[in-house]
């Protein structure tokens, strides 16, 4: 139902509303009054239905939703609904080919003064207008006033439209915009140079280098001679060399990383040390298992990242190259004093130091120890490439031994 329908329906019931209201009144007023009666102005609180209420009375809600959405007021889908095209006509006088003609002079000034964001609206308002009338000639409703020359010349302006407005959206890096710009110009003509240009350009501009490629090779092969086509051919080439110069740089540093994994395992296997990674292993950003000092020869040393776990005072200090050369007090001659030791009892001669065996228990780690000899012995393993050592005050060790055993038996009656 349009709004002329609604108009003069909405008419003739006021005018039936009022024929009867003047028979009823005058019927009313030729009739004696009852003693009982009510009031004229209270018999006004309960009137009848309103022109709009009755006529959506004997209809569903979905019934009433679809007829609103009809009405260019509720429409909720502007660009598909034909029925704006007579708000369009009250917006803009005339034809459609006219009004977009309008929109795209109006936006080419825009575009002349590098106001892109504008001059994309002028040429969107001028394809939703000839974009409506292509919908409608799909649909088998075409203009029955319009000429096999007014279709040409429509679509003329709307391929002109669609390749200005998919400028804009290459000036604004709209990349993604601009080639289906490109793309819905191409629809209406195959030959348009400038569409093959501006989405080889986008393409480009993303990284989406054969893409690009292909729409300036399509472009050329219509005319070879094309200066901005063979601008951009250029510059395809160049990043096409640029990309493959990267692939090739990422190619080696894999192949290098992977040759160096592949000679820390055959180290750690000829040093008898066991090894275990977990599913979640921790993340340590550069700190990683490595040959020393040179990672691609086998006959350095190997250097672990290593913790050291003060669990009396739930704190703990990270080493990011412990070599296997060297033993615990090594480290802890600079890790010492700790900063958080305010009762001084950490001290290189006052502490005793822990590593986990495999089977869940501890074994005591002498200070002057190299780190290779504690990790070759056949009851510890290394976790995640990283070395976990407790250390704890001797006045505490003891005790907290028999706490870390206790747990574990737990944790093994529990399983």
């Amino acid at each position: 139902m349009h709004i002329e329908e609604i108009t003069d329906e909405v008419a003739e019931r006021l005018k039936i509303s009022q024929t009867e209201g003047r028979s009823q009144s005058q019927e009313e007023a030729a009739k004696p009054a009852p003693e009982n009666a009510p009031s004229t102005a209270s018999a006004a609180v309960l009137p009848e239905l309103s022109p709009g209420r009755a006529m959506t009375s004997k209809k569903t809600v979905d019934e009433v939703v679809a007829e609103l959405k009809k009405t260019p007021f509720f429409m909720t889908e502007l660009e598909e609904n034909d029925d704006t095209e007579a708000f369009k006509a009250l917006a803009y006088e005339g034809t459609p080919f006219e009004v977009a003609s309008d929109f795209k002079e109006q936006g080419n000034e825009c575009f002349r003064t590098k106001r892109w964001a504008d001059a994309k609206e002028f040429y969107t308002k001028g394809v939703l207008v000839l974009a409506a009338e292509e919908r409608k000639r799909t649909r088998g409703e075409p203009n029955p006033e319009e000429k096999e020359e007014d279709v040409k010349g429509q679509r003329s302006v709307l391929e002109s439209l669609y390749v200005n407005r998919a400028a804009c959206h290459l000036e604004l890096k709209n990349y993604r915009s601009c080639w289906l710009d490109c793309s819905a110009a191409l629809r209406l003509n195959a030959k348009n140079l400038k569409a093959y240009y501006r989405s080889a350009r986008a393409f480009l501009a993303v990284g989406r280098i054969e893409e690009a490629d292909d729409a300036c090779a399509r472009g050329l092969a219509l005319d070879e001679n094309n200066g901005p086509l063979k601008a951009v051919a250029r510059d395809v080439v160049k990043k096409s060399e640029e990309a493959a110069a990267k692939q090739k740089k990422e190619n080696e540093r894999l192949a290098r990383e992977k040759r160096r994994a592949m000679l820390v395992r055959a180290a750690l296997k000829a040093r008898g040390i066991k090894t275990r990674t977990t599913a979640q292993p921790p993340e340590m950003e550069d700190a990683k298992l490595q040959l020393v000092p040179d990672p691609d020869d086998p006959r350095g040393t190997l250097s672990f990242p290593a913790v050291l776990l003060y669990p009396a005072h739930l704190e703990s200090d990270f080493i990011k190259a412990f070599n296997e050369t060297e033993s615990l007090g090594d480290h802890l001659a600079y890790v010492f004093p700790l900063p958080w030791d305010v009762a001084r009892e950490y001290t290189a001669a006052g502490v005793e130091c822990y590593m986990e065996t495999l089977a869940g228990g501890l074994v005591k780690v002498g200070r002057k120890v190299p780190l290779l000899k504690m990790l070759s012995s056949a009851s510890v393993e290394v976790v995640d490439e990283v070395v976990r050592l407790f250390v704890l005050p001797k006045a505490k060790a003891a005790a907290w031994v028999q706490e870390f055993k206790t747990k574990k038996a737990a944790e093994k009656g529990g399983g």
